[in-house]
């Protein structure tokens, strides 16, 4: 699935993504409303990552979707 199609899915992708990330909120998931980059800041923050180990983690949770 691309960026786009994840955008226009959001909300039924939501509970992959708590899956996947545990630690965000369900109130920050809500607040991303479909922004990767936001994902990727979240994730980043969260899980003491880079800005690159980020964005790949939400590009193989994009290729499992």
């Amino acid at each position: 699935m691309n960026r786009d199609e994840i955008e226009g899915k959001w909300k039924q992708m939501t509970g992959s993504i708590q899956q996947k990330w545990g630690e965000l909120t369900g109130d920050e998931i809500a607040e991303i409303d479909g922004n990767l980059d936001r994902l990727e800041g979240l994730v980043q923050e969260r899980y003491g990552k880079s800005r690159a180990e980020a964005h790949q983690a939400v590009e193989e949770w994009l290729a499992e979707a």
